[in-house]
């Protein structure tokens, strides 16, 4: 085919973009994906890959009840009122397309498996569940031949881990669960290696599965190759100038090339920070804001997908999470003083981040440090140390004037949630409360597995910054993913999924993997609506 004329240009290769190029193809439709960077797999390479999709067929199989009523119920309790982003009709749409497209995927070649013990954010909320969950099974790369040395997905875990064994794997030589997760993911390892396969996983064995249906399909991927400006005629986009050349798009065009986290100069607009992501550095906003230079609204840019972040001694952002819910630990702000549940989902623990006196802290005791994995700074220890980021002492009082906080003010702090600790209730901020919270707990530690005292030392300090996954804001789009302008019209010929577009989840995170989850059905939802489908299956 022409690469001149298509008939879907589809602009990114995260999640959102590969679904889409896979959906048009299998409608039938001439598709050419375009990524701007070397490598292609976007955020979502470098993810932790899970999907938050409600009556899924895995859970419906294994006989775990759900259904769309409960999920909206849910959706309403945990995001509430949030703009047109997150209207009913896209809600329900999201809920509606998400076993369609897990079908779909599945009868192309993604092997889905389920997070069985994965909950909702708020699973105590009406509608909330354990296990809506699900990913893809560890990919053996080599089955993309040398399209595997352009893959972002090799800048990741070089492992087949999946979600099921990252809550388990923290724990690995201080539970008897985690050890046996732990010897799986060895044999595992090992068999692959055994059996010459190169197997990935978390979100590179989600791009990389996606990606192989992509080339299964004869669909063409360019890198390098930039989207500077969409053509329009008539009112309607038809086109696009990539890498400077005009390519036609007789269906229309998908803009999937992430949000703009590495956008210092937005970062400081919208958010008040240069920002600290740990998302691709090709994450600039150029999508969004060719969207925005042919009229298309814009929601949700003060917003994004935060959680505690680090930074790296080598100038790369990273992101804490079991660190900060395991027992022995607690986070202060710069004045001391505790602030919110350590526990809590990623996005309102950024939030709150936000909200306080930088710089915020998490001080742990030494049995935190013997008894669990800390991925935040694995195998960097000497280097975060060096650069500040990490501070160490004998004792609470001299670790307090090392990070430079009130030594009585900590001590008050210390003093007072310890005794929460040996009494098992959080009176300050319910850490421990709900079993999100004590998934990544310790069962061992009672009465709570999320909270044992920090008495022991030598202690830690690490320091946090609001981190993200990405940027929430972006293109405001209807139920079939189409790009909508200020008075509510549709652009015709023009969509937009992932983080492009304005999140369906408003300005929080109902469950696990809700980043992707819609990204890979608004993806679907722009193909088939482009192929002449809407949102019939």
């Amino acid at each position: 085919m022409s690469t001149n004329e298509v008939d879907l240009l589809v602009v990114g290769t995260g999640a959102a973009g590969l679904t889409a190029a896979i959906a048009a193809a299998d409608a039938g439709l001439q598709v050419l994906v375009v990524e701007s960077t070397d490598k292609w797999g976007g955020t979502t390479a470098v993810s932790g890959g899970g999907l938050w999709m409600p009556v899924n067929p895995l859970m419906l199989r294994a006989g775990v009840k759900d259904s769309v009523a409960e999920a909206l119920e849910y959706m309403e309790q945990a995001i509430g009122e949030a703009g047109p982003a997150s209207s009913p009709e896209r809600r329900r749409a999201f809920l509606d397309s998400g076993p369609e497209v897990v079908r779909l995927l599945g009868r192309l070649g993604v092997r889905w498996r389920r997070a069985t013990h994965y909950p909702d954010y708020y699973p105590d909320r009406p509608g909330g569940k354990v296990g809506r969950g699900i990913e893809a099974a560890p990919f053996d790369a080599k089955k993309l031949g040398p399209w595997y040395t352009t893959a972002r997905a090799a800048d990741g875990l070089p492992a087949p881990v999946m979600t099921n064994d990252v809550w388990l794997l923290a724990r690995a030589w201080s539970t008897p669960a985690g050890f046996l997760r732990g010897a799986q993911f060895v044999f595992r390892t090992l068999g692959g290696l055994v059996s010459g396969k190169r197997l990935v996983g978390l979100g590179g064995a989600l791009s990389c599965a996606l990606m192989h249906i992509v080339l299964t399909q004869k669909t063409q991927v360019r890198l390098n190759s930039p989207l500077t400006e969409l053509i329009v005629e008539d009112g309607a986009v038809v086109g696009a100038i990539v890498d400077g050349a005009p390519i036609r798009a007789r269906k229309g065009v998908v803009l999937a090339a992430g949000g703009f986290a590495h956008n210092s100069e937005w970062r400081q607009k919208h958010h008040g920070i240069p920002g600290y992501s740990a998302a691709p550095e090709g994450d600039l906003g150029t999508a969004i804001e060719a969207g925005a230079k042919v009229g298309a609204a814009l929601e949700l840019m003060d917003d994004a997908w935060w959680g505690a972040g680090t930074q790296g001694p080598d100038g790369h952002n990273g992101f804490v999470l079991s660190e900060r819910s395991m027992p022995f630990s607690i986070v202060v702000d710069a004045t001391g003083k505790r602030f919110t549940n350590e526990s809590a989902s990623y996005i309102d623990f950024g939030h709150d981040l936000l909200s306080n006196p930088a710089p915020a802290w998490l001080i742990t005791d030494v049995r935190q440090a013997r008894r669990y994995l800390s991925t935040a700074y694995l195998g960097k220890k000497k280097e975060f140390v060096a650069a500040g980021q990490l501070v160490e002492a004998p004792t609470l009082d001299e670790l307090a004037k090392k990070i430079g906080i009130d030594p009585a003010a900590l001590a008050a702090t210390v003093e007072r949630f310890n005794g929460f600790a040996r009494a098992g209730v959080d009176q300050d901020f319910g850490r421990g409360r709900t079993v999100y919270d004590n998934y990544y707990g310790d069962p061992r530690v009672k009465p709570n597995p999320n909270l044992g005292p920090v008495e022991r030392g030598p202690f830690r300090a690490l320091r946090l910054v609001p981190g993200d996954l990405g940027t929430k804001g972006g293109l405001l789009t209807d139920a079939d993913a189409r790009v909508l302008r200020e008075d509510g019209t549709v652009i015709a010929g023009l969509y937009a999924a992932g983080n492009t577009s304005a999140s369906v989840m408003g300005r929080t995170y109902p469950g696990p993997g809700s980043t992707i989850g819609p990204a890979v059905v608004f993806g679907y939802r722009a193909a088939r609506h482009a192929a002449g489908h809407g949102g019939d299956a």
